[in-house]
């Protein structure tokens, strides 16, 4: 499915945009205040995107860091804390290996996430929460020249076109 993006300064330009589109049996959907929102319309959260990334790494990353930190301590046999003995030190280097693991998961797995979970939804929120309206276009590529042509007369501030996967 192809998608066409056209991002307006007020309400009044969008409804212009939407009937100029409706009369050609063009089907849209407007977003802004009063319409749907990005949620509503399947717009990704990079905090959400954030958040299931960090989650899906530890899964991995903090029975890995347990094991490596015990591996670790087990080879290394170092003694730090004299009142756990030898298998509580194991313990200890496995408990601080699995919060390293952590760690990793939360910086890593979030910050990519959050780099790159959005994509293009992140610059359209943004103009969502600063007042602005967006006109969706989903279709085929026969109708996008057309559409295309509707929405540059209408001079609006970005148009963009996707071929969604």
């Amino acid at each position: 499915m192809n998608y066409l993006v056209a991002v307006f300064p007020d309400r009044i330009m969008a409804e212009e945009a939407y009937t100029a589109l409706e009369k050609k049996d063009i089907k849209s959907t407007i977003l802004g205040r009063g319409y749907k929102s990005a949620d509503e319309f399947g717009l990704i959260d990079p905090k959400e995107q954030a958040k299931k990334q960090a989650k899906f790494m530890s899964y991995w990353l903090v029975p890995f860091g347990f094991f490596a930190g015990f591996a670790f301590n087990l080879i290394t046999g170092i003694n730090t804390f004299s009142w756990a003995g030898e298998v509580g030190n194991r313990l200890i280097g496995g408990l601080l290996g699995a919060g390293s693991g952590a760690l990793g998961a939360i910086f890593v797995g979030g910050g990519v996430g959050l780099v790159v979970g959005g994509g293009d939804a992140l610059p359209y929120r943004n103009r969502l929460d600063a007042g602005k309206y967006i006109v969706v276009v989903e279709g085929v590529d026969s109708a996008k020249r057309e559409t295309t042509r509707i929405l540059r007369q209408l001079e609006p501030e970005n148009i963009q076109g996707y071929a969604a996967e």
